[in-house]
């Protein structure tokens, strides 16, 4: 049996060592959900590897967004370089789902750009689940969407054999049941061709391409080749080759699929036409019988996944296949939620606006009523779903510590001795003043310095202030274009300004140890943005500095003041206790950026963040050419896991396309 293999220079220290005993205990105790409370900057991370190679389970870490997910990624690669660590997030550039809005009678046809290499790791991730138990998926939220079953997956995998009896047409005739393309002039991933004796396969979960020699009606030889010189890497005695997509259905099942999709369409058109609905009626027929006839000639179609209930065999209403399916073969499978305060609330989001959508859907003719089992999990089937887990957070929710009855595992010290940092309560008269000294001292020091204002009007006010004063500023809210936005960002991080003010700053993940100070203007303003979590979430981007600190401006102390102010104030206390006692002198934390192997291709765009700006004013005869460069570049931009500027270059798509619907 395979097992995780930690590496990494150092070892547990501060409060690592207890969670992980701790966490490792309780896991092969059997209890089934776990919270660790991790500061800032605890190394969560770290002790998160350590309990998954003492445990040895195969792990499915679910993400809240895909920036996050990506350097999950990275570190756990670094951590497990010997064993399968998995990449799992949607893989679209851009997605604009298929919808219909009554009320002005516009269908919304489903426009998408499929990221390639996102689909390949995702086949990767899943192939690895079947074939091996030391994996690891770090997965986004779309872990709880459809994938199809992973049982028709499986079934279908072509097992190659040397001496085996098989012809070619027999081989290419398999490899077309499970989504492979013939493809002579271009070997691409989930392609294969046929040259004289040799069939050549490039599986796209894989790096390496498969070249099976066929003599007569025999398997000669095996071998695995590189897909782009056909040079030989190694002679192999058996392989075996899984379907190039996910929804992928016997002939059998297809065929009983196909006769039930028959049965139900007649059955709604009835029902339309019942209710005086003769062009949804009619829309429905001719929509769902192109589709038919596509899956018999093809065996795919467009939107398949809106039949993947017949497909599966599911009752209607059942709920779809998703990645933890491909979990479930092993009954000891473990999860971990990262930022759980995050990503629980977003799981339980996702159901009922899909619903609602696809609804529309169904009643105006556009889909049959199994479109509404194409969905995402509802949050009681997800909890059914969940193995032993365990939440990891800052500010776990009410969820977590319920689920965990009350349980909390937590982790205090930092391995850098750095305190949580010193917070004042500054009363709002005089607070414009009182700030700009602060931010001088800072400034000082070389640190930079974070502000939340309530308004964007306060934001840029506050901004044109500090620049008059001479103090290097920028603001930032949503009104700004999304491309400036991530510009403004890259600037922060490098240093070309000092100060930051914005409304919402947990939303781009500001994360560095330069920052010195925070600071929360209307402190006292209850809501959402001033609420428990929020205070103590943002006054931890001030916790990776050993001179952090941040200050409240405020005329009355509120619960969530009051709260986040006892919580920061104890832990701060615990720190201090332990570093006087271990003799720890407190280090700002630097780190180090993680380049991995499979994306170093496509470092060579290292000035992406700009290109935009070089793109002339659209005008009639340029705008299709604008259109396939920023569709050029979003590509470019997630193969290079920079999700942020792929998400605001697909923004600037939209706008374009618009522009030429006009």
């Amino acid at each position: 049996m395979d097992r995780f293999k930690l590496v990494s220079s150092f070892a547990p220290s501060g409060d690592q060592p207890k969670a992980i005993d701790a966490l490792t205990r309780g896991v092969l105790d059997g209890q089934k959900r776990q919270t660790l409370l991790g500061v800032t900057g605890s190394g969560k991370t770290f002790t998160i590897a350590n309990v998954i190679e003492k445990v040895n389970r195969p792990t499915l870490i679910l993400s809240p967004n895909k920036v996050l997910a990506a350097q999950l990624y990275a570190e756990f690669k670094q951590f497990f370089p010997e064993n399968a660590v998995e990449y799992f997030i949607s893989y679209y550039d851009y997605y604009q789902p298929e919808a219909y809005i009554p009320q002005t009678d516009t269908y919304i046809e489903k426009d998408s750009a499929v990221n390639d290499h996102i689909d390949k790791l995702r086949l990767k991730a899943t192939t690895s689940l079947l074939t091996r138990r030391d994996t690891i998926v770090v997965a986004s939220v779309s872990c709880i969407y459809n994938i199809g079953s992973p049982d028709s997956y499986s079934e279908l995998c072509i097992y190659l054999k040397k001496g085996a009896e098989m012809s070619r047409g027999q081989l290419g005739g398999l490899l077309i049941k499970i989504q492979y393309t013939r493809n002579e002039m271009e070997f691409l991933s989930g392609a294969f061709r046929m040259r004289g004796p040799y069939v050549d396969i490039f599986p796209p979960y894989g790096q390496n391409a498969v070249r099976v020699e066929i003599k007569g009606k025999t398997i000669a030889n095996i071998y695995e080749i590189h897909p782009i010189t056909a040079d030989v890497i190694q002679e192999i005695d058996e392989a075996w080759v899984y379907p190039s997509k996910h929804f992928v259905v016997k002939d059998e099942d297809r065929d009983r699929a196909l006769a039930q999709i028959r049965a139900d369409l007649a059955k709604q058109h009835a029902a339309l036409q019942a209710q005086g609905k003769e062009m949804e009626a009619y829309r429905l027929k001719q929509r769902t019988e192109y589709d038919l006839e596509m899956i018999e000639q093809a065996g795919f179609c467009p939107g398949i996944e809106n039949y993947s209930r017949y497909m599966d065999g599911r009752a209607p209403g059942a709920r779809p296949n998703c990645l933890i399916d491909y979990f479930r073969r092993y009954d000891d499978f473990l999860m971990v939620v990262d930022e759980s305060h995050v990503a629980l609330p977003q799981v339980r989001g996702m159901f009922n606006g899909d619903q609602s959508r696809k609804q529309m859907l169904v009643n105006f003719g556009f889909r049959l009523p199994s479109a509404l089992d194409n969905r995402p999990l509802k949050f009681d089937e997800f909890e059914r779903l969940m193995p032993s887990t365990i939440f990891v957070s800052a500010t776990p929710g009410p969820y977590e510590l319920a689920a965990s009855q009350g349980e909390v595992v937590e982790q205090v010290i930092r391995p850098t001795g750095l305190l949580d940092p010193q917070v004042i309560v500054h009363p709002s008269a005089g607070q414009i003043d009182h700030l700009l000294g602060k931010i001088q001292e800072h400034i000082a020091k070389k640190q930079r310095t974070l502000v939340l204002s309530l308004t964007k009007k306060t934001a840029e006010d506050l901004s044109a202030f500090l620049i008059e004063k001479g103090v290097k500023t920028r603001y930032l809210h949503s009104d700004i274009d999304a491309l400036e936005r991530v510009e403004i960002l890259k600037q922060f991080r490098q240093g070309v300004f000092d100060v930051l003010v914005g409304i919402n700053l947990l939303r781009e993940g500001i994360d560095i140890p330069q920052v010195g100070l925070v600071a929360i203007l209307g402190a006292d303003n209850e809501g959402f943005l001033r609420n428990a979590t929020t205070l103590i979430q943002i006054s931890g981007r001030a916790a990776r500095n050993v001179g952090g600190e941040v200050v409240l401006y405020a005329d009355r102390e509120t619960e969530s003041m009051k709260y986040a102010l006892g919580e920061m104030n104890r832990r701060r206390a615990i720190q201090e206790a332990y570093n006087k006692e271990h003799h720890i002198t407190p280090k700002t934390i630097e780190k180090a950026e993680i380049e991995l192997k499979e994306f170093e291709n496509n470092s060579k765009n290292e000035g992406l963040g700009i290109l935009h700006s070089a793109l002339p004013v659209p005008t009639a005869k340029n705008i299709h050419k604008i259109a396939a460069e920023l569709e050029k570049q979003m590509r470019e931009a997630a193969d290079n896991l920079n999700f942020e500027l792929a998400a605001d270059l697909r923004d600037r798509l939209f706008e374009i396309k618009q522009m030429k619907l006009k």
